[in-house]
């Protein structure tokens, strides 16, 4: 796995557990008066499983793809070395990273704490989208060239219309 990969799951795991850590030390700060109760992370527990289940459901049918089109010959677990524009990436460059962008708030759904839920996971999304911009389109430009800014031109960042939402979820159309 490259130091890129390794640093992405870095980033992951602190934003992740920081943000719980954080968001629950807001709570106890900004929303003192908050009533705190069983209807209440029932509900966001099991709003969050549900989009939880979503995102792993497009990360494993993203991954797969990456997997069969995007690798030739021997590289590292989790690497392409070939442009993907098969699948789901004919219709969007990012797919992944849509799945991705509803992580941090399943996992606050999950844990129920209410300043994740309105302040830190939001802040995470666009936090990832920066991340897009400034870090993952160069390194797919540098990767792959003219090839990927000819599919740059073509292809939008994210696809939210209906037959690319069940491409994405691998749903039949």
């Amino acid at each position: 796995m490259s130091l890129s990969s390794k640093l992405r799951i870095l980033i992951w795991f602190v934003m992740l557990i920081g943000g719980g850590i954080l968001g629950f030390y807001l709570d106890a700060k900004l929303f003192i008066n908050f009533p705190s109760n069983l209807i209440f992370h029932t509900i966001t527990f099991l709003l969050g499983i549900s989009l939880l289940i979503l995102v792993l459901r497009i990360s494993k049918n993203t991954g797969r793809t990456l997997a069969e089109f995007g690798r030739k010959g021997k590289i590292k677990r989790m690497e392409t070395n070939v442009l993907v524009t098969e699948g789901i990436y004919q219709y969007m460059r990012h797919p992944m990273h849509l799945g991705l962008l509803f992580f941090p708030m399943s996992f606050a759904l999950i844990l129920g704490s209410l300043s994740f839920i309105l302040i830190i996971a939001p802040a995470e999304a666009l936090f990832m989208l920066i991340m897009i911009k400034f870090a993952e389109e160069p390194e797919a430009i540098k990767k792959f060239g003219n090839d990927y800014l000819e599919y740059k031109k073509k292809v939008p960042w994210f696809c939210f219309k209906i037959k690319c939402l069940k491409k994405l979820l691998n749903f039949s159309e």
